[in-house]
């Protein structure tokens, strides 16, 4: 297990560190004990923190109410839930992930 993620149950939580303002969203690689996500979204009025959800949802293939921002919502640096994905958190190191 790596130090960005924890895995208990059906229970995925992510350590993110948020780059706003970006081109396109993408996943960049890890950022000490984060995984890095460009976000291309302002970060006003909570445009960053749905458009990494929206991008989180879509890559582990849940429903938006199987995931939440947990802390850091006025943060670069946040915590996000995902319940019920069967994609494996590396996936997203990888390119495995849509």
């Amino acid at each position: 297990m790596a130090d960005w993620y924890q895995l208990k149950e059906d229970r995925l939580t992510l350590t993110v560190h948020v780059q706003p303002g970006a081109k396109r969203t993408e996943v960049i690689g890890l950022h000490g004990d984060a995984l890095k996500i460009r976000v291309a979204a302002a970060a006003v009025e909570g445009q960053a923190n749905s458009r990494l959800l929206d991008f989180l949802r879509k890559a582990f293939k849940v429903p938006a109410s199987r995931i939440s921002l947990k802390h850091g919502e006025h943060a670069r640096r946040k915590v996000v839930e995902i319940q019920g994905s069967l994609l494996a958190p590396e996936a997203l190191l990888t390119g495995d992930a849509p």
